[in-house]
């Protein structure tokens, strides 16, 4: 039996950045896939803004920005106006283009540069034990059984989750109810912009493209087609005659790689742990996939989880901490399943009065406010922890921090995000003897302590003597500048 601090089930994205949070920490880390070879299909496409702060945070958002494209703007319910990103303080507003299979890849790169042991042709069938004994982890590679033991289990496999099923954690929802054609092709017939969402009284068509490679996505919505069931077959004339009915133009697709259906299977697991067995990305949350958002969200699931298990497993935190993963994310996980079911009803509904209600909504996005709030929804910009728990009652306690250039005392240019590499939690101070007090359980030498002030040429940090930022980049606790 080969022994681990944690073992990880499931490498595709979320996964693989769970296993990178924890290894990060000094955690002997084995994640376990079941396929040999990473999925050559990618269902999300979608990098949205915070996910790249993320990245940003652990140094390595330049590797996601040169595979993809930057699009300025995003969408809710494909409605005709956009989602505008550029009100919020990031250095990242916009959603970028980048398939699944390139973000896996990068993010599987940065696992195995930090030490990951990564097995893949090994399928879990079983898991054993408790919290207090640790947990044995049984797979089959080939034709033998290959056994683990850990203390913790992470489980980011997805709708048919073994970890969930072992947890005996009710995936709370309802089965599908309607199904949508998708495919990645080559076409011919269409002029116009890269990036097609047309949506009238015939269904809906979506093409965008996938990587630079000249393939394009196709998603369909035929009402007439709608009832097929999701595991039937697509073929490529199917999806051609449907997207060319709709969109009344002569559209031919040829050299498909990838022909699916989906549906608008929506799920949330009623815990998000039991024990130490934890559950991140879609073996948490299962939904329509509206907004790009499924990926993104696991991902901040995986960020959430990683530092506070390790800080337990470490013993440099209370166990109760890890209460605070589920108090933080199942929430989010439900905002997640209420949207996109309410983007699917403007999305898969063409009769005369979901139509105006999709223009009704198209124009209230024109509003600053509500374009505002929907866009920090979908984009995570906007997501704020609760106060209480891990957090102090002062302003900005619970929000994410925005990257900034600070200097530092040899009068170096850094930013804050660059201080945060290292997965520890940040105290920055804005004067010489100013700090906030640590949650009693926090050790100080768990703590880097940066002294620093703002550049003159940028927005001074006159509103804060010192903030405490925790490893994924939320305020814990700050201190304002007291009023002249």
């Amino acid at each position: 039996m080969i022994n681990a601090d944690v073992i990880v089930v499931g490498g595709g994205p979320v996964g693989l950045w769970a296993a990178c949070e924890l290894k990060l920490a000094g955690l002997t880390v084995i994640l376990l896939e079941r396929r040999d070879v990473s999925m050559a299909q990618s269902r999300a496409l979608t990098m949205h803004g915070r996910t790249l702060e993320m990245f940003a945070m652990r140094g390595l958002a330049e590797r996601f920005l040169a595979k993809g494209q930057a699009i300025s703007t995003g969408h809710y319910a494909a409605l005709d106006t956009r989602l505008d990103f550029s009100a919020f303080d990031t250095r990242y507003p916009f959603t970028l283009l980048l398939p699944q299979s390139q973000t896996e890849a990068l993010i599987e790169e940065h696992a195995r540069e930090l030490g990951v042991i990564v097995l893949r042709g090994h399928e879990v069938t079983r898991i054993t034990g408790s919290e207090t004994e640790g947990y044995g982890v049984f797979a089959q590679h080939e034709d033998s059984e290959a056994s683990f033991h850990a203390r913790a289990v992470v489980g980011a496999d997805a709708r048919r989750s073994i970890v969930r099923q072992t947890a005996g954690i009710a995936f709370e929802g309802h089965p599908a109810t309607l199904s949508i054609m998708m495919g990645d092709v080559s076409l011919r017939g269409l002029d116009g912009p890269p990036v097609r969402m047309v949506t009238n009284a015939r269904g809906a068509v979506t093409i965008v493209p996938v990587g630079n490679g000249g393939t394009m996505r196709v998603i369909v919505v035929d009402p007439q087609r709608t009832h097929v069931a999701v595991g039937e077959p697509l073929t490529l004339e199917e999806l051609s005659a449907s997207t060319r009915h709709i969109l009344d133009e002569d559209v031919h697709f040829s050299d498909p790689t990838w022909l699916t259906r989906f549906g608008d299977e929506t799920r949330l697991a009623a815990r998000y742990r039991e024990g130490r067995l934890f559950l991140v990305g879609d073996a948490a949350h299962l939904h329509f996939p509206a907004g790009g958002q499924g990926m993104n969200v696991g991902l901040q699931d995986a960020m959430n989880l990683g530092w506070k298990l390790a800080a337990v497993l470490n013993d440099r935190a209370p166990p109760s901490l890890l209460d605070s993963y589920e108090a933080e994310r199942r929430p989010v996980g439900a905002q997640l399943a209420r949207n996109t079911e309410a983007q699917g009803a403007l999305m898969t509904r063409f009769d005369a009065g979901h139509l105006a209600l999709r223009a009704e909504m198209s124009d209230l996005l024109k509003v600053p406010e509500i374009n505002r709030r929907l866009a920090g929804v979908l984009s995570g910009f906007d997501l704020r922890y609760p106060s209480g728990g891990l957090f102090g009652d002062t302003p900005g306690a619970g929000e994410r921090v925005a990257d900034r250039n600070i200097v530092l005392p040899d009068e170096t240019t850094t930013r804050i995000y660059a201080l945060l590499a290292g997965g520890t939690w940040l105290h920055l101070s804005f004067g010489d003897s100013a700090q906030v007090a640590l949650p009693g359980w926090l050790q100080a030498g768990a703590v880097r302590y940066v002294t620093a002030r703002t550049p003159k040429s940028q927005a001074s940090h006159e509103q804060t003597q010192a903030v405490l930022i925790r490893p994924d980049g939320y305020v814990a606790e700050q201190l304002p500048t007291a009023p002249r």
